[in-house]
């Protein structure tokens, strides 16, 4: 009788660097979330005062307030569900799951595309000011509030963005690689279950309780009398 090969005890390095990985980028996701929200109370109190000397009344400044601090609490709340389903795709991988390793490449390939359109939409909006025709009021309320955000913050958000693109291309790559592929099989063969025979029962399994005579069965000769 043969038994499915023993998974090794110890994972291969490409899937201990992909799980690493994974678990970095997951960090990543909740500190910016952490520092976005951090950060929205000053800037949306530099962008008031900065608004108030422009043209603009009250009641835009308050729309245009309401949108930042809206994006801010929308980026962190997507930033924590990244972070999260990032943790859950790494403890999957640890553990030797498929469905996990499948997972992963899905999520990189959408993590690739959405990180690339956040690099370009960001590096246009740079280099491109946006055209409000002849409400001089939107453009300068639009402009203060990329102003009103720290000095530090439209860097950090690029250099996220890029190591985003990356780490997912890198996680993508180990998992794809013979070694995790043949770790990940043994894992999958070694908690498979083992066919039962058929017509039969478990090899496990006791057979189940009969009572004796099996109904319909002629019922015995009595005993002599002694």
């Amino acid at each position: 009788m043969s038994y499915p090969e023993q998974a090794p005890d110890r994972r291969p390095t490409v899937v201990r660097l992909a799980v690493a990985v994974l678990s970095v980028m997951a960090l990543g996701a909740l500190g910016y979330a952490l520092a976005g929200l951090a950060t929205v109370g000053g800037t949306v109190s530099r962008f008031r005062a900065a608004a108030a000397d422009t043209s603009a009344d009250g009641g835009q400044i308050d729309v245009m307030t309401t949108l930042l601090r809206t994006s801010v609490v929308l980026s962190a709340v997507v930033s924590v569900f990244a972070g999260l389903l990032l943790a859950g795709l790494a403890l999957g991988v640890a553990a030797g799951r498929t469905g996990a390793r499948v997972a992963s490449w899905v999520v990189a390939g959408f993590g690739v595309l959405f990180g690339c359109c956040g690099i370009v939409a960001l590096f246009i909006q740079r280099i491109t000011p946006l055209d409000f025709g002849d409400d001089q009021v939107a453009a300068e309320l639009v402009d203060l509030t990329g102003n009103a955000y720290p000095s530090w913050w439209i860097p950090l958000t690029a250099t996220l963005s890029v190591a985003q693109v990356l780490g997912y291309l890198v996680v993508a790559v180990l998992l794809a690689l013979p070694a995790a592929g043949a770790w990940f099989r043994r894992r999958r063969s070694t908690v498979a279950p083992m066919p039962h025979p058929p017509g039969g029962f478990p090899p496990s399994a006791p057979p189940p309780y009969q009572p004796y005579p099996p109904p319909g069965a002629p019922p015995s000769p009595p005993y002599p009398p002694r």
